[in-house]
């Protein structure tokens, strides 16, 4: 196993991909963590959804796919933080509303200009020979943004994930740091899509956030343990990827899988008795 990791890492183009890699799924981890405690989980599949097709748009134009999908991404995110606050639509209905709309989008912009070619079909389901150097260096540019905001405002994140309205009763602009939450993972959305596919990477703010909370039962500790847990899930996906020539996204999402299972399997009475305490 050993001899393979060392193997694996003698390519330069693996070492970038898997750096960017480990860094997103830092991210998605720590934000993974709030938005499962505010029930916002299926914001990210919803983003991955309009992700695609903003790739697909890109695509069709021949422009850079970061630069177009990164911006229409985020304007997404908003605007679903502005409709649930609204309560016109609730907000699984918007989510539900924008990333269908979005993917049909996608779908018919290809179907009528390149059709389903490689590049299309890495976006949907992620490859890690598709990422290319300046993927790699905008990735890590965006994720380390992504990490020290968080750490930053790590203080108003955790008053808005635990009681918004005690929050904005005490003078925390709740609606400024919701939308920083909403940013910070629309950008972590974008940057992943490539390594882990538009329909598999909202599986890395979910997994790792639920198999924490059934170790930890503090917010601090729940956050480190779902970092240690996405990063050794990562790890071990890639290699598993490497050796049976799999693909990478759904080589760590089985893994993901396999190890809230575990947890599941292993102690369910704890499972069943899990609460999230505030400090």
């Amino acid at each position: 196993m050993i001899n393979a990791f060392l193997e694996m890492f003698s390519y330069a183009f693996l070492i970038r991909a898997v750096a960017a890699g480990l860094l997103v799924s830092l991210c998605s981890a720590i934000l993974g963590v709030s938005l499962v405690l505010k029930r916002c989980s299926m914001i990210g599949d919803g983003l991955s959804h309009v992700g695609f097709g903003a790739l697909a748009v890109a695509a069709a134009m021949n422009a850079a796919p970061l630069a177009v999908s990164i911006p229409i991404v985020v304007l997404a995110a908003f605007l679903l933080l502005r409709i649930s606050e609204k309560n016109k639509i609730r907000g699984d209905a918007a989510i539900a509303l924008i990333s269908s709309s979005s993917l049909a989008i996608g779908v018919l912009v290809v179907s009528l200009t390149t059709g389903l070619n490689i590049d299309i079909y890495n976006y949907m389901f992620g490859s890690i020979l598709a990422m290319s150097q300046n993927d790699v260096v905008i990735s890590v540019i965006l994720a380390i943004v992504v990490l020290v905001m968080y750490i930053l405002f790590y203080n108003k994140i955790f008053a808005i994930t635990f009681d918004e309205h005690f929050a904005k009763a005490i003078g925390v602009k709740t609606g400024l740091y919701n939308m920083l939450v909403a940013f910070l993972t629309a950008i972590t959305i974008v940057i992943g899509m490539r390594m882990m596919g538009a329909l598999l990477i909202s599986s890395l703010i979910v997994f790792p956030a639920l198999t924490s909370m059934r170790i930890c039962k503090r917010f601090k500790g729940v956050i480190c343990c779902s970092a240690i847990v996405s990063v050794v899930c990562f790890l071990i996906g890639v290699y598993i990827s490497y050796i049976y020539a799999l693909p990478t996204g759904a080589s760590v999402v089985i893994v993901n899988l396999a190890a809230f299972l575990l947890l599941w399997v292993g102690n369910p009475a704890k499972l069943r008795s899990t609460v999230i305490k505030k400090q």
